[in-house]
């Protein structure tokens, strides 16, 4: 197992404050960690600092999806599709435990007027089959060697089988294509690990406070680490601001006006239970909402997974889905599934900022997703827009940048550099089976652990061999075991509970009580590995069950059991 934990943080910290890097990037989402892994690979030595934990903003509230984008080909935006879905592949490539391919249905009914936004509407919707149909031709063709398998148009009874509580009343023709699935948080921690193996120093909770300049360019920025109130100034030859919705925030902190300009979409989810809307093994595609956009029902293990809206913007530092997002998303899954879902059914609710390109020409929801790369006049370079999909190729097209500056010839190894957990995933996979069978580890909780470790996940076998009790579930009736929590301390830098319970392990997102039950008994295993005093770890359970009240009130629901 190799150390990623508070230790290894303060080290970092450390060399950050006594040593120059030839490139600091700023922002620990996917994005930010994308270019600490590009820069690594290239050669470069590489500090990355985040205000808050590795993908506590947009990286861990998305759809889960690894995809093309298909509500884009209504828009022309072909560029942007193609982009994706070679992305697409190359994730699955690269992290095949974590990506994977999933079949989506999309059906057709007979009031509908733009499905996926199709900008024209046929006389009585004559023609709106062959429309859906050659853009489906037109996905299949732009993933190019790369596609996962070619779309098909299937019978009603098909579609029944695959989804049973799909609305039949009005259904005109239903059609299957493939897209990939992924666990956000879980890619997030799969691209830190490997950057820091490949050398680079990271730190969550170390936020920038301001910059140093000489002759009119940055050299370096003043940090503060927010667990300890230390301040240190990172010097480095090249600044990447890669903090997302926060990036506009982060250049105005040099006292230079930026060329950043972000429109923060608002994207709000619901976690549902999988039965209470018909969904095991193939997403839903709603294809058509009162705003012109498209949803998707998607399995989460024994839990379902809808989303998204697309609103404007709120306090980005505390994003919170409203009574309004959940009623607009409830009320389009009762139309186009046989359901009556209300407030009562959900698990969770999580809602997050897209970093969207800003224009004054058009709504966010019809804002593309493609990225763009600034050079400002003092130096930074700020990485702005695009995708989960894409962040191999943002980052890609950042680290060009400056390599370019320094007359380097250009290279791109993450083409085919496998992420953390990947590296001999076939074998490693047949010695899970085999210890897990012979640990008596359950079923779920070994493909929980294969879906989201890859061959890491023989470390949390390491560990319950050490010590039985951390074979033990945290929930009842959910798959993740006291290992992964020890894990996430040693291996994942979790430096406080809700980095454990709701980014290194999804028990927020998917229990009844999004962790609160069992947030005095975490902080207490979290206390031993963290050097937390008894008082410490009380502190953390109490502020954990605070949040969560809150969340819960803002959205309307009732209280979790606490």
């Amino acid at each position: 197992m190799r150390l990623l934990n508070a230790e290894a943080r303060s080290r970092y910290l450390d060399r950050m404050a006594s040593e120059p890097f030839d490139t600091l990037v700023i922002g620990g989402g996917v994005t930010g960690l994308g270019v600490a892994l590009d820069a690594t690979a290239r050669g470069y030595s590489v500090a990355l600092v985040e205000k808050d934990d590795f993908a506590s903003g947009t990286s861990s509230k998305s759809t889960k999806l690894v995809h093309g984008g298909i509500r884009y080909l209504p828009q022309f935006d072909f560029g942007l599709v193609h982009e994706a879905l070679v992305e697409r592949g190359i994730l699955i490539q690269n992290a095949p435990y974590l990506v994977r391919p999933l079949a989506f249905v999309l059906p057709l009914y007979e009031d509908a007027r733009k499905p996926l936004g199709i900008p024209i509407t046929p006389p009585r919707g004559i023609g709106l089959g062959l429309l859906l149909s050659t853009g489906l031709w037109m996905y299949d063709l732009l993933a190019g060697r790369r596609g996962i398998d070619r779309h098909q148009r299937i019978s009603i009874e098909q579609a029944q089988a695959l989804t049973p509580l799909l609305r039949t009343e009005g259904l005109k023709e239903t059609f299957v294509y493939w897209d990939a699935q992924t666990n956000d948080t879980r890619l997030v921690i799969s691209i830190l690990r490997t950057a820091a193996q490949f050398g680079a120093s990271l730190a969550n909770y170390a936020e920038v406070i301001g910059f140093e300049k000489r002759d009119g360019k940055l050299t370096g920025a003043h940090v503060r680490d927010t667990l300890s109130g230390r301040e240190l100034t990172i010097h480095a030859r090249h600044i990447v601001n890669a903090a997302g919705v926060f990036a506009e925030r982060v250049a105005t902190l040099s006292g230079d006006e930026s060329k950043a300009s972000v429109a923060p979409s608002k994207g709000v989810h619901l976690v549902v239970d999988s039965d209470r809307v018909g969904v095991s093994d193939t997403g839903v595609v709603l294809p058509e909402t009162d705003d012109g956009r498209i949803l998707f029902v998607l399995p989460w293990g024994d839990r379902a997974v809808i989303g998204t809206t697309d609103t404007g913007s709120g306090d980005l530092d505390h994003p919170e889905a409203s009574v309004d997002d959940i009623d607009y998303l409830l009320r389009h899954v009762n139309r186009y599934l046989n359901v009556s879902l209300t407030h009562s059914d959900l698990i969770s609710v999580y809602a997050g900022y897209r970093p969207l390109v800003r224009s004054r020409a058009k709504p966010s929801s019809n804002l593309s997703r493609t990225h763009v790369v600034l050079e400002e006049n003092n130096g930074m370079v700020t990485i702005i827009g695009g995708k989960l999909t894409t962040y191999r190729r943002m980052a890609q097209d950042t680290v060009d940048v400056l390599v370019k500056r320094d007359s380097m010839p250009v290279a791109h190894p993450t083409l085919k550099l496998q992420l953390s957990g990947a590296i001999d995933w076939k074998r490693a996979q047949r010695e899970l089976a085999r210890r897990c069978a012979a640990l008596g580890v359950p079923p779920d909780v070994e493909r929980s652990l294969e879906w989201n470790y890859g061959r890491n996940a023989l470390d949390m076998l390491d560990l319950i061999e050490a010590d039985h009790t951390l074979g033990q579930r945290v929930i009842p009736d959910l798959p993740f075991i006291r290992a992964e929590i020890v894990y996430a301390c040693r291996a994942e830098m979790a430096m406080r509970l809700e980095d454990a319970l709701a980014r290194r392990v999804r028990i927020e997102l998917e229990d009844r009580d999004r962790g609160a039950g069992v947030a005095a008994e975490i902080a207490r295993l979290m206390a031993s590995e963290l050097d937390w005093t008894p008082e410490q770890a009380q502190a953390e359970a109490d502020g954990y069950i605070a949040d969560i009240r809150g969340s819960l009130a803002e959205e309307g629901l009732a209280p979790a059991t606490m």
